[in-house]
């Protein structure tokens, strides 16, 4: 999951959280994070792609496009909803409100069964999508009250590493309990599925809608029954959105005064897109292309979130000694490198063929070799997805004064946000006109790569020497 902190423009008072309180929030990830990882990533996801249709090519065309709607949509009505946390102040009655649409949504998903129409599972997974982005922008505008600023980033850390670490155990759950192999009809731990659930029908899969809705439902309520919210404001909801736009205006004319913060702004925008879409998009080519079901998608991305888990704890430490902008540079390297490995392999090679192995399948999981080459590139992702937000996030922290924060922040956000369609849409066109899914893939190389070389150009801190005048 892809988080900012929010801050408000206007200084609000600050409402110490009590112990009880600050954990409600940070629950919110760890209630948040199953959606992003076991449905849209590596469960569900691929399910949509290679067993709801016979051709996985356009069902990763039509997954790509699903993506890109609620991408667009979440860049025009990010700011706007942002503007409304920061006028109307309660934030809980907003994040209930999506969290009904969220909810309704993902328990749908258990009905779109193979062989169905894909209007049902695109018109849930971009509702849910909607209410889970939106979500986050008025939970993190939370944040700059329930703490002090000293201590803001190890909190937002901490949930951060919550939100993984629930991903992960609901994904354990799916693999262990829930996803039986079709040979088999065995979980990895060699039982039944529980409920009885039949791969055949997908119901491995399509579970993981109201799995998720369920688990959200729950490790939601801590927060609304501890954590305080600001009082509510007065504003007119339209005044509210007048002002944001206006205060947003005034900061993005300024840019022309911070080139170095403008050029971090462009690189994490591309680079960014690439890698949302990498994450969103890496779990579907393996499906189609290896004919992997949930069980084996299951336990990839188990192994990846591990692996980000332990990428985190060590960035953080380098972080502090090489700089924000060096593990940003060395995370974007990395998946660079793993992309151009994960579309270069297939059944019997790797690296465009200049690897090439036995197309025999042991019989096991992951059989053949070519698997296991993908699983290592997999795992270059996992080390450093993580990092790559989280030290690209302190990059502009050391860049920007304190008194500057709140609004640098807010394009920070919008900047993840507003071309985050473009990825998805440029995967699924490519897939379409040349009908190779690995084609198509090869289209997040140049967001990583452009995103990259805009980065070298930046200064650190960004506005080091920038201000003109």
């Amino acid at each position: 999951m892809v988080k900012t902190v929010a801050k408000a423009p206007a200084p609000e008072r600050r409402t110490r959280a009590g112990r009880a309180g600050l954990w409600g929030w940070m629950l919110f990830d760890l209630a948040a994070q199953p959606f992003f990882t076991v449905v849209i990533t590596f469960i569900f996801g691929p399910y949509f792609v290679s067993r709801l249709t016979e051709d996985p090519a356009a069902g990763q065309a039509m997954w790509g496009y699903t993506l890109t709607v609620s991408g667009i949509i979440i860049a025009v009505m990010s700011p706007v909803l942002g503007s409304l946390a920061d006028a109307t102040g309660a934030r809980k009655p907003w994040i209930a409100g999506f969290a009904i649409v969220k909810i309704s949504a993902l328990s749908m998903l258990w009905f779109a069964v193979p062989g169905s129409s894909l209007i049902l599972p695109f018109t849930c997974i971009v509702l849910a999508s909607l209410a889970a982005e939106f979500s986050i922008v008025f939970n993190d505008s939370m944040m700059p009250r329930l703490v002090p600023p000293e201590e803001t980033g190890r909190i937002s850390n901490i949930a951060w590493g919550i939100g993984y670490l629930g991903g992960m155990v609901v994904l354990i759950a799916v693999v262990a309990l829930l996803a039986a192999s079709p040979e088999t009809g065995q979980t990895v731990l060699g039982i039944a599925p529980l409920f009885g659930l039949d791969p055949a029908t997908g119901a491995d899969a399509r579970i993981t809608g109201p799995l998720s809705a369920a688990w959200y439902a729950l490790f939601i309520l801590p927060m609304f029954l501890f954590t305080p919210d600001a009082p509510k404001m007065t504003t007119s909801p339209g005044r509210a959105i007048r002002d944001g736009l206006a205060d947003l205006k005034s900061a993005v004319l300024g840019l022309r005064e911070r080139r170095g913060i403008l050029k971090f702004l462009i690189a994490r925008m591309i680079f960014q897109d690439g890698v949302n879409g990498l994450v969103a998009l890496g779990g579907t080519f393996a499906a189609g292309m290896f004919a992997w079901r949930t069980l084996e998608l299951g336990l990839y991305g188990i192994l990846l979130n591990v692996v980000a888990i332990a990428g985190c704890l060590v960035a953080s430490r380098l972080d502090t000694a090489l700089g924000s902008k060096a593990i940003v540079v060395l995370s974007l390297l990395s998946l660079i490198v793993a992309t151009i490995g994960i579309v270069s392999t297939g059944p019997g090679f790797t690296l465009f063929g200049l690897l090439t192995f036995s197309t025999a399948d042991s019989g096991g999981l992951f059989g053949t070799a070519a698997e296991k080459a993908y699983i290592v590139f997999g795992l270059l992702v996992g080390i450093a997805f993580g990092p790559v937000q989280a030290s690209a996030r302190s990059y502009l922290a050391r860049s920007v004064a304190p008194e500057e924060a709140g609004r640098y922040f807010g394009l920070y956000a919008l900047s993840g946000r507003a071309t985050s369609f473009l990825a998805p849409a440029s995967v699924a066109t490519l897939t379409l006109v040349t009908s190779s899914a690995r084609v198509g893939m090869m289209a997040l190389i140049a967001f990583l790569v452009i995103g990259l070389l805009v980065l070298l150009m930046t200064p650190y801190p960004a506005d080091k020497g920038d201000r003109i005048g």
